[in-house]
């Protein structure tokens, strides 16, 4: 039996576990640039405020229902991700436990499969201890595979009072009954454009109708070996296996959206620089060393009817001639790449960096032709990530990353980093 274990409203959670008052108040959080909503309580939801959609749009309802914005706090949300993650590998064990995304877990309950009875309790003990150590309130969807978990979850949520967020489908009839009352747009793996197009061409309405189709039809119609374990999976028939943690990323990007169109390539290249940095970080704490660095930029164009809209990605790479992970080494590859792609005139909205190619730094041989100052960048990196990490904000950065930094990402409305900073920890007064 697997289970799959999904915050509620997630990042709405963090803001109001540290601001109680906003319970049963409607909540939204915004994204980066706090241009579009991305997390709304169920509140917020019944006033009409749309998933995904513009903050300027939504901006009039928000402010007519005074519902409580916030700009996205990621140090909070990766925090508060940490634990309940880590609140599930204590109950169940790390090797029962594929973290799917910052809100959501799979678990492997085989272990108590073989007494069903017991799922119900195991379930409801998961969803209480992680609300009461960690605050974060969780839906718990329980089925034989992932894909009917992600569906047993999906009601849970639905009907939070009725099932006390919590749905076990360990028998034939409410597995088939489970699919009767899912969309099939609500099948993890379809979508809603997709079930568009299901619902026109083939009259597939629910999930329970995808379990009547052959693998044959999947094969044609469902995206080929996807589709068709995604019929075995419906079926019961487990398909997806839980997944290891990958512990070694293969590559590391960086991207961010600045706070205003940036025009100026000196500032475009300090943002770049500071991406690298960044990248450089997330490269070390993996021990690895990349032999290649990719650069973008997407520019701002303004289409014929006066609206706004992304150009083109617009890109590049250079192959380093030894793998590194020294930030000063991949900071000169990175900002030689933005000549390249500026174009003057030009208004650029966002920009990332890449690293791949990505080694075992113990890999790397230092060079016994260069001085000893240009072999000890190891130590000098070390040193530089320690004190970045118990200072944070990043006491120590090169030059080429800006001291200003105008093009920033704009986070007006962000609460206090309440768990990672000394400085900003919840008071009880």
């Amino acid at each position: 039996m697997k289970a799959i274990v999904d915050c509620n409203s997630f990042y709405c959670s963090c803001e109001r576990l540290f601001q109680p008052q906003l319970d049963d108040k409607p909540v939204v959080v915004l994204s980066n640039n706090d241009g579009c909503i991305i997390s709304r309580s169920d509140e917020a939801k019944k006033l009409g405020v749309q998933m995904a959609g513009p903050y300027f749009i939504a901006k009039p309802l928000i402010e007519k229902h005074g519902v409580a914005t916030f700009s996205s706090n990621y140090n909070l949300y990766g925090d508060l991700s940490w634990r309940v993650m880590e609140t599930l590998r204590t109950m169940i064990g790390k090797d029962n436990v594929e973290v799917y995304s910052v809100d959501e877990a799979f678990l492997n309950l085989d272990a108590y499969a073989a007494v069903p009875e017991r799922l119900q309790q195991v379930a409801m003990d998961i969803r209480t201890t992680v609300e009461q150590w960690t605050g974060i309130k969780v839906s718990v969807g329980v089925a034989p595979t992932k894909v009917l978990s992600k569906v047993a979850n999906h009601l849970a949520k639905k009907n939070k009072i009725a099932t006390d967020c919590v749905v076990v489908l360990d028998t034939a009839e409410k597995i088939a009954k489970a699919l009767q009352d899912t969309p099939v747009g609500e099948v993890w793996g379809v979508g809603r454009q997709y079930a568009e197009k299901l619902r026109e061409m083939n009259a597939v309405f629910t999930a329970y109708d995808l379990t009547r189709k052959t693998e044959e039809w999947a094969q044609k119609n469902l995206g080929g070996v996807v589709g068709v374990r995604l019929i075995k999976e419906l079926k019961g028939e487990p398909v997806n296996e839980m997944e290891k943690e990958l512990i070694n990323k293969k590559m590391i990007a960086t991207t961010r959206m600045f706070g205003s169109p940036v025009k100026n390539i000196s500032d475009i290249k300090e943002a770049i620089a500071t991406y690298t940095s960044r990248a450089a970080e997330k490269l070390r704490r993996q021990q690895g060393a990349a032999r290649t660095i990719s650069v973008f930029v997407v520019p701002k164009e303004q289409s014929h009817n006066t609206y706004f809209r992304h150009g083109p990605t617009i890109s590049s790479y250079i192959t380093l001639p030894v793998a590194t992970s020294a930030t000063n080494e991949l900071i000169k590859p990175a900002v030689q790449l933005v000549d390249q792609l500026y174009e003057k005139g030009k208004l650029y909205k966002k920009a990332g960096v890449m690293l791949s190619g990505i080694v075992p730094d113990s890999t790397i041989q230092g060079n016994l032709f260069l001085p000893g100052t240009k072999n000890a960048n190891r130590m000098l990196m070390s040193m530089v990530d320690n004190v970045n990490f118990s200072m944070r904000d990043d006491v120590l950065k090169f030059a080429a990353s800006g001291t200003k930094r105008d093009w920033k990402m704009r986070m007006e409305m962000r609460s206090p980093r309440y768990t990672t900073r000394w400085a900003e920890l919840y008071e009880i007064t």
